[in-house]
C-alpha cells in the first residue's frame, strides 16, 4: 500500500525466448489480471524478466490499457525507448541494470574477455566488478483515477553511464 493509502500491484513474470523454459507469461497474466481486483488499484506495474527484446515488446503491446507499466529487466542494458503507448501504458525494454559499467554485465570484464577470446566454455562463477556503481531504472507517474501512465522517464545516475 502506498502512503496515501492507495494500493499498487507488483508483478513479475518471466520469458521463455533464450531462457529456461517456465510458465508461459502470456497465459500467466491472464491468470493473475483476473485474480486482480483492479478497481482498488492505483497503479499495476509489471517487471518482464526476459532475454529477447521482441518477447518484451509483444508483452507491452500484450498488457496496453491494461496495466500501469511493463518494464523489462534481465539484458542489463538501459534501452532508450521510454514510452507510453497507444492504450496508456508505460513501456520500456529494459531499465538496466544498478551496478558497475566498466565490466560486463556486472562482473569482471578481464574475465569475460578471457572466456570470448578463447572460447572458454567451461562454466564458472565471475566475480562482480567492484567499481563505481550507477544507478539505472524509471519513474512513472499515474492517473490515480484509471491507473494508466502519465508519464515515463529513464533514469541513471553516477557510474559510466548517465552522466
Amino acid at each position: 500500500m502506498h502512503e496515501n493509502g492507495q494500493k499498487i500491484a507488483v508483478i513479475n513474470l518471466m520469458g521463455n525466448l533464450f531462457m529456461r523454459s517456465c510458465d508461459n507469461a502470456f497465459y500467466k497474466i491472464e491468470e493473475v489480471l483476473k485474480n486482480l481486483k483492479t478497481e482498488d488499484l492505483s497503479f499495476i506495474f509489471v517487471d518482464f524478466h526476459a532475454e529477447a527484446t521482441s518477447e518484451k515488446m509483444a508483452m507491452g503491446h500484450h498488457l496496453d490499457g491494461r496495466v500501469t507499466a511493463v518494464v523489462g529487466t534481465h539484458t542489463h542494458v538501459p534501452t532508450a525507448d521510454a514510452t507510453i503507448m497507444e492504450h496508456g501504458t508505460a513501456f520500456q525494454t529494459d531499465a538496466g541494470m544498478c551496478g558497475d559499467y566498466d565490466s560486463v554485465i556486472g562482473t569482471k570484464k578481464e574475465e569475460f574477455v578471457r572466456k570470448f577470446a578463447t572460447q572458454d566454455t567451461e562454466r564458472k562463477r565471475v566475480p562482480p566488478a567492484d567499481g563505481e556503481g550507477t544507478l539505472c531504472g524509471v519513474i512513472i507517474e499515474s492517473n490515480t483515477e484509471n491507473y494508466l501512465a502519465k508519464s515515463i522517464r529513464s533514469i541513471r545516475v553516477g557510474g559510466k553511464i548517465g552522466n
